[in-house]
């Protein structure tokens, strides 16, 4: 079913500027007309939803990532959204994807500023169909770090993932004694890669041309 904000009540955030009504705006308008593309889940996979944290630093818009711990079950020392498995008394996928930022890092649901669905993406080993869902968030704010799942918050100005005429960057990345090729975003030694980095890729190739003027900063 398409996600759509207005019908799911969205948190409403204090003290916004006009300029982040107008890139709220831009992407919540635009999402609720575009119905996101939605993948048939395998007998074998299992449904994800994730949460697309941006927010704003000064003039540059950042999008907010965790580094995994050893830890948890899969994706171990990944970079990823916060986000995680649906469970059998979340409501809906963005009730997962909400629930889960704030299990994770202190995110409250009534902070979060929903503006709509992307695409539906597959992870590649650990048999997941990721449901992202993209949303505005206060700064700074008191995140709570759950430290047995997230070793760190990473923060990214969303610049880097704009598209190039010569397309998306491929990268070879190590992980558990096997390279894997693919969409890679890297950004002062860290590296996002697998599902994460084609999420991006995906959100803002659908955003192209549209979000051009928030994508400045330092």
């Amino acid at each position: 079913m398409h996600f759509r904000v207005g019908m799911q009540g969205a948190g409403k955030m204090k003290g916004k500027t006009l300029e982040d009504k107008n890139l709220a705006t831009i992407i919540r308008e635009f999402l609720d007309k575009r119905p996101p593309r939605l993948l048939e889940v395998r007998s074998f996979e299992r449904h994800s939803a994730v949460l697309i944290p941006l927010f704003r630093v000064e003039e540059e818009y950042r999008v907010l990532f965790t580094k995994r711990t050893s830890m948890v079950e899969t994706h171990k020392g990944q970079i990823s959204f916060p986000g995680g498995a649906v469970d059998k008394n979340d409501g809906s996928f963005v009730e997962t994807a909400l629930r889960e930022a704030y299990e994770e890092t202190g995110i409250r649901r009534e902070d979060v500023s929903l503006l709509g669905q992307i695409d539906d993406t597959r992870t590649v080993a650990s048999n997941f169909v990721i449901h992202p869902f993209v949303g505005l968030i206060p700064y700074p704010y008191p995140f709570k770090v759950n430290s047995r799942e997230v070793e760190r918050l990473i923060e990214v100005p969303l610049r880097i993932f704009a598209p190039t005429s010569s397309g998306s960057p491929i990268l070879p990345v190590e992980y558990e004694g096997s390279i894997y090729e693919g969409v890679a975003y890297s950004y002062k030694g860290d590296v996002i890669w697998g599902a994460t980095a084609r999420i991006m890729e995906n959100f803002m190739s659908i955003m192209r041309g549209k979000i051009d003027l928030f994508l400045t900063g330092t």
